[in-house]
């Protein structure tokens, strides 16, 4: 929403510009039947008068028009001087105002640390940024173009404007605190500076690109990605999996539904189940019986995944489990286990 003090200008400019249309008419009013002038002699000589320019009257004027006419110039310089002073002091508020924002949005982003860095906020970066507001994760959001920023940062969605190729950019958008950077931007050459860049950075970065071309693919792994998505290729095999296993496909989409209380799979650190001094199996935590959730995949501490693990798996530290759940379920688990 506006700022109130903003608003206020707008309803002080409001009514000045009705001041001086009010004015303008008086005044062609006044010179057509005080005067006897002409219709666009009278609007002649009410601007020459409002705006006291100094021209020459049209016909010389006779005691009631110079009556008239020193009203008309005493009640101009108030009005117009009150809209000046209006739209220059409404002018200097929304610049301060914008500065004031910038700066306070700036500090946020600078406490933020093992957040996400979205670059561009196209189809791609929006995408990105629902799926992560539904997981609660924080994020930044480089954009170049501020009528975007405009539009969506109202929603409190932390924003950067500039170019993501530019290292001043991403150094605003605490990239040597942040774990993960998703590059969404439409071209694969600005992709592929900005990895090189990011990489360059932050060593330890976890990285995800954007891709048109498959062409791209290894010269952005090359250049640092951890993951490079072509959402071209996967939309042609999500179309043709509806063919072929249509009812697979829709079950699992409505695992990916994105919304507040809609979220079906987590991804759970084992610290944040137990006590990892004293190692426990995935038959120990009985997730199922105590949450309703069903331990689905697992994670070792060497980054390889088990799909459907046996009750026996141990889960040792620096492994993750995956879980499957109703909303209501998930949300059970995170409260049981005071899970963020």
């Amino acid at each position: 929403m506006d700022n109130p003090l903003l608003r206020l200008y707008r309803s002080k400019i409001y009514t000045a510009v009705m001041m001086l249309v009010f004015l303008l008419c008086i005044g062609v009013l006044g010179y057509r039947f005080i005067s006897g002038y002409q219709w666009l002699d009278a609007i002649y000589m009410t601007v020459i008068t409002v705006t006291t320019v100094g021209f020459a009257e049209v016909i010389p004027l006779d005691p009631q028009s110079k009556i008239f006419t020193i009203f008309l110039i005493l009640t101009s310089v108030v009005i117009v001087g009150y809209a000046i002073s209006i739209i220059t002091d409404y002018i200097l508020s929304r610049n301060n105002f914008e500065d004031i924002k910038q700066r306070k949005m700036q500090k946020k982003i600078d406490a933020m640390s093992n957040h996400i860095i979205i670059c561009g906020y196209g189809r791609n970066g929006k995408q990105a940024a629902k799926k992560l507001l539904a997981y609660d994760k924080p994020f930044v959001i480089i954009e170049r173009d501020k009528e975007i920023i405009e539009k969506f940062q109202e929603n409190n969605i932390p924003f950067v404007f500039g170019n993501a190729n530019e290292d001043e950019v991403l150094f605003e958008a605490g990239i040597e605190k942040a774990s993960t950077l998703i590059s969404a931007l439409p071209s694969d050459a600005d992709n592929l500076f900005v990895v090189l860049s990011a990489r360059q950075i932050n060593s330890k970065l976890t990285i995800i690109s954007r891709a048109s071309e498959e062409t791209s693919y290894n010269k952005l792994k090359l250049a640092g990605a951890n993951n490079v998505i072509l959402p071209d290729r996967i939309g042609g095999d999500h179309m043709a999996s509806l063919v072929v296993i249509p009812d697979l496909i829709e079950f699992i989409d409505n695992l990916g539904v994105v919304g507040e209380r809609n979220i079906n799979i987590e991804e759970i650190k084992v610290e944040q189940l137990y006590n990892i001094n004293e190692v426990k199996t995935i038959r120990d935590l009985d997730l199922r019986r105590k949450t309703g959730c069903t331990v689905i995949g697992f994670k070792d501490d060497k980054g390889d995944y088990i799909v459907n693990p046996e009750a026996e798996t141990k889960l040792i530290a620096g492994s993750k489990i995956i879980v499957l759940g109703r909303p209501e379920q998930i949300m059970k688990l995170n409260s049981q286990y005071n899970i963020e």
